[in-house]
């Protein structure tokens, strides 16, 4: 006789929802009281539309693409997007100044206890303000999510953060230095590029696999996932500063240092919690990254993305700003102590077996 396996009960089965309900009241008290944050330092709260020509250009992230039909009946690719970035960076360049949104966002190959197919991600951009002025927004919103719901550490894995600490703020050539003995800056160049044959060899020597066929943001991306991040947020929540120029992203050059670029993350209990820029505004610039990086995802995964000609065309008339994304979901997490992002969604995503 085989043996048979049992499967957890839905979500929605009495027991199950009375033991996710505490973290569901207190994500709903986090989130008011957010909201209260943001309209009191005079953000308006903005809704974007989830359907978009371009869910994102980035090489690893994966969407969920639809049609549309149009009256007389054409077929238009459209897919859900991975981020409100587009749409608010529209309205940045529409006239608004100060934004903040709560916005459902869907992201394709990604289920575990920190990734969910669908989930919030909270954007804020201020225009004409530092990516400085971010940073010291993470360090009030973490101190004023664990208040909300009385907690005083955050918590996960066995993990610990004291959300009421200034963040420790580390740029990531001196994390590579001191966490993988790296010296990042040897395979950059002054002009931003980058050796990867020279990565390798100090991967190699510091004891981390390498292949063959690894181009240097394989590398660089290895280091972080292995040796960095794993040691970033504890005792205190870290700022993640100074990325190099070639994994930027949509952020600008350092004024100060044109081998890196504004960009920070933000790490608690060794999780990543969010993504900030210092944003480009060079429309040809943003062109050229976009069409690296689809040609990246042609590289990997044998697919691209179309670029959104609207989302160029604005961003060259957007005023200089600086935005953040943050994973809601895991802020709720690491302030209510669940140990799985499913608890904290009111209705998760069906899970089907294969």
């Amino acid at each position: 006789m085989k043996p048979t396996t049992s499967k957890a009960s839905p979500w929605w089965t009495r027991n199950v929802h009375a033991d996710r309900r505490p973290f569901l009241i207190g994500r709903n008290a986090i989130q008011a009281a957010l909201r209260i944050f943001f309209a009191k330092n005079d953000f308006i709260e903005v809704d974007t539309a989830t359907l978009q020509v371009s869910p994102g250009n980035e090489a690893h992230l994966h969407a969920f693409e639809t049609e549309a039909l149009t009256t007389d009946g054409k077929v238009l690719p459209l897919y859900l997007h991975t981020s409100p970035e587009f749409a608010c960076k529209k309205l940045l360049a529409a006239g608004e100044e100060r934004i903040a949104c709560f916005a459902h966002v869907y992201r394709n190959r990604e289920r575990g206890p920190l990734h969910h197919p669908e989930f919030t991600m909270l954007e804020w951009y201020r225009a004409g303000e530092s990516y400085e002025a971010l940073m010291a927004d993470c360090a009030a919103l973490l101190a004023l999510a664990a208040e909300t719901v009385g907690a005083k550490k955050f918590s996960f894995r066995g993990a610990e953060t004291d959300p009421f600490l200034p963040p420790e703020r580390i740029s990531v050539a001196a994390a590579f230095e001191r966490y993988a003995g790296i010296d990042l800056f040897a395979s950059i160049g002054f002009d931003g590029s980058t050796d990867r044959d020279r990565l390798a060899a100090d991967m190699r020597q510091a004891g981390i696999r390498v292949a063959d066929d690894d181009v240097w943001a394989d590398l660089f991306s290895r280091v972080l996932v292995e040796k960095v991040e794993p040691n970033l947020g504890f005792g205190r929540a870290t700022i993640l500063d100074e990325y190099p120029v070639s994994e930027a992203a949509l952020a600008r050059p350092s004024a100060g240092d044109h081998r890196v670029a504004e960009r920070f993350e933000l790490y608690a209990c060794g999780v990543e919690l969010a993504n900030a820029f210092g944003e480009l505004t060079n429309a040809k610039e943003q062109r050229r990254r976009f069409e690296i990086e689809m040609a990246e995802k042609q590289r990997v995964y044998g697919e691209t993305y179309p670029l959104d000609e609207d989302f160029l065309q604005a961003l060259a008339v957007m005023p200089e700003a600086s935005g953040i994304a943050l994973g809601f979901d895991r802020l709720v997490m690491l302030a209510t102590g669940a140990s799985r992002i499913d608890q904290v969604l009111w209705a998760p995503v069906a899970e089907y077996d294969a």
